[in-house]
């Protein structure tokens, strides 16, 4: 769906851009190679596969990305809490059913992007009705590539 960049505005320097990734100072820990469904491998028994540094599995365009904190409960079951940490990459063209960070009439928001029947930015919890737009009154600031979230 490349076409989508030639209607739908989108911006390459986002003005979001307040919390940007750090790559210098990576922060590497093991990745084991036993899934784990209901519960953990014994450190002791050889299941690392190798280490696994969170800058590069999350940030594939370094210079594209920036973080931004999730606010409200729209997204919920997409599995986006308010509070999180979302990681957007403005690199990526959005995509029919993309996550992304987008303007309307001025106001940032975090939505999936919904190309057809109709264009709109459809929540994912039903407590909220889709915001219909006109390509025109849209802005993408970047596709949600990650979303971390805080358990403690």
């Amino acid at each position: 769906m490349d076409f989508i960049s030639e209607w739908l505005p989108f911006r390459d320097s986002a003005e979001l851009t307040g919390i940007t990734p750090r790559l210098e100072n990576s922060a590497s820990a093991p990745l084991f190679g036993h899934t784990c469904p209901a519960g953990f491998p014994s450190p002791a028994q050889d299941y690392i596969e190798k280490t696994l540094d969170l800058n590069e599995y999350c940030v594939r365009h370094p210079s594209a990305t920036y973080y931004v904190r999730a606010l409200g409960d729209s997204m919920a079951e997409s599995g986006i809490q308010s509070g999180d940490l979302l990681v957007v990459d403005r690199s990526l063209r959005p995509q029919h059913n993309s996550i992304v960070i987008a303007s309307v009439e001025s106001e940032f928001t975090v939505k999936r992007l919904c190309l057809h029947p109709r264009l709109c930015l459809m929540p994912m919890n039903p407590a909220y009705s889709p915001i219909y737009v006109s390509p025109d009154e849209l802005e993408i600031f970047g596709v949600v590539t990650h979303s971390v979230h805080d358990f403690l």
